[in-house]
């Protein structure tokens, strides 16, 4: 369970090695036993030492979400020894290509790297690059804070990082066997995937590790301080039973649950915890160790991986969780504003509430563009506030010391549900991917002209940043704010959204 010791720092009798599942494109799926890492044995994983990795390994533990319909995950098996990869290569024959590793999304509670949309075979087949899929570990077992273990590994609370860093140490050594070139590494990640990406930007161990990085919908912002993820151990321990009080005897009741436990109590504690913190209860944590501090405190004063950069967001991500809240459906303009009291309390320097400056702020301007629904105005300010503008910010403090800093918005939206979900979140993946033909994604994406089109151009961009190339727009800077716009017409935009990012950034510069 979450807490145990790094890998490397556990005894060898009690660790799985898992192997990587290579894809050779030209031949049939091919079995390289290279181990990536190491996770404890727990009760039904198996004999010790490696196995054959005959078909993509287990996800790691999680309970079904709406992601798994969404992002056609079937129904996969899941266990602890959740640590491998998958290699799209287009030969092993000792080249130097480019090397574009995925780090997978889930609101750090699910998902896999080995999940059909996810498939590299075509981005490796047409870059000729290649590309690594990976797994980490989730929710309780990747993110609970538990300062015991400082003594005995250092980092704790972020072993999910760990999993991602131990991924890239092996690419580093083991790439240039399967035709990749370790200095020419491009990370890229979506969701979840790309807040912990951001927050390794600012990690001493994972610098190196990548060349350029590429951030789709996710940016620096998502790592609790130490008070915030104590008090989600705290909530964890009282769901699972186990008393929160410091020492060993906790860690080892912790250690000692079974599987389904762990995932029910971190079930409760997440729905406890939905109104106190608005934030994913599970997530990064600044441990003093693997995170010294705020990820975005550090790009704000440079000390971070200064890697050129491609980040953006899609323009509807809220209606995504919108499929989960269907009371917003029904909100009016008196029970929106209620809900941005709770969410957003405080006033201004002037002494006006924030939730009704947030409400007239994208009131006036959506006016005559878009519609002003309360439901609509829900789903744009949280789109804002938890996606687009700390993309924005991210792009603009990494520009000022990395030029290569490149802003992009997905615009295209779905016919699926009637249109009501629009360019929500997660739907930029099967173009990046190319796997908008996949069957199971038919109604969401259907394979037209027009979106097999969409999807080359932005394989293409994503291929060549790989590569080594700027993409083929201006760079984002302060003064202009050049966002490239991916939707059924491309084109770039300067300063898009200007007013409703200048509210936001009055928001963090008094608050915080």
């Amino acid at each position: 369970m979450a807490g145990r010791e790094p890998a490397e720092k556990l005894p060898q009798r009690r660790v799985v090695a898992l192997d990587v599942l290579a894809i050779f494109l030209e031949q049939p799926r091919g079995v390289i036993l290279l181990p990536f890492a190491v996770v404890p044995v727990v009760i039904g994983i198996g004999e010790e030492g490696a196995r054959p990795a005959l078909e993509p390994g287990p996800m790691a533990p999680q309970r079904p979400g709406v992601m798994a319909g969404f992002l056609a995950a079937g129904d996969w098996p899941t266990g602890e020894a959740c640590l491998s990869l998958d290699v799209w290569t287009p030969g092993a024959d000792g080249g130097r290509r480019p090397v574009m590793v995925w780090i997978h999304g889930g609101g750090f509670i699910t998902g896999s790297g080995a999940l059909p949309v996810y498939d590299g075979s075509l981005l490796a087949r047409e870059g000729d690059v290649v590309v690594v899929t990976l797994s980490y570990r989730l929710g309780a077992l990747g993110f609970l804070h538990l300062p015991e273990l400082a003594e005995e590994g250092g980092a704790t609370g972020n072993f999910g990082l760990l999993d991602q860093i131990a991924a890239l140490e092996w690419v580093r050594e083991n790439i240039d066997r399967f035709g990749g070139d370790p200095d020419r590494v491009t990370l890229f990640a979506q969701s979840a995937g790309a807040m912990c990406a951001g927050a390794l930007l600012s990690a001493p161990r994972a610098r190196d590790r990548f060349a350029r990085l590429i951030l789709q919908s996710g940016a620096a912002q998502n790592v609790h301080v130490p008070e915030t993820a104590q008090r989600v151990r705290e909530f964890f321990c009282e769901a699972a039973g186990v008393t929160a009080a410091p020492g060993p005897d906790t860690v080892a009741r912790l250690r000692a649950l079974p599987t389904d436990a762990v995932l029910e109590a971190q079930a409760r504690t997440i729905e406890a915890l939905r109104a106190e913190i608005a934030e994913p209860a599970f997530q990064p944590v600044v441990d003093g160790d693997l995170l010294p501090t705020l990820p975005r405190l550090a790009i704000e004063r440079a000390e971070v991986s200064s890697v050129p950069l491609l980040v953006g967001t899609n323009r509807d991500e809220w209606k995504f969780y919108g499929l989960g809240d269907p009371k917003a459906a029904l909100l009016d303009d008196a029970g929106l504003l209620r809900r941005f009291r709770r969410g957003l309390p405080g006033e201004d320097a002037s002494g006006r509430a924030w939730a009704e400056r947030v409400v007239q702020v994208y009131r006036e301007a959506r006016d005559g563009r878009a519609s002003v629904e309360a439901r609509e105005l829900w789903f744009a300010i949280q789109t804002d506030r938890w996606f687009r503008f700390p993309a924005m910010r991210l792009a603009e403090r990494h520009a000022l010391h990395q030029p290569d800093t490149h802003a992009y918005l997905f615009t295209w939206s779905t016919p699926a549900m009637n249109g009501m979900l629009g360019s929500c979140h997660s739907l930029e993946i099967p173009f990046v991917f190319g796997s908008v033909g996949h069957p199971s994604l038919q109604a969401i994406v259907p394979s037209e002209p027009g979106v097999n089109e969409l999807s080359r151009r932005m394989r293409d961009t994503w291929l060549r940043f790989a590569g080594g190339d700027a993409p083929d727009w201006p760079a984002y800077e302060r003064e202009r704010r050049a966002t490239m716009l991916f939707g059924d017409t491309c084109g770039v935009e300067l300063a898009p959204a200007e007013p409703e990012r200048a509210f936001w950034e009055e928001i963090v510069d008094q608050v915080g």
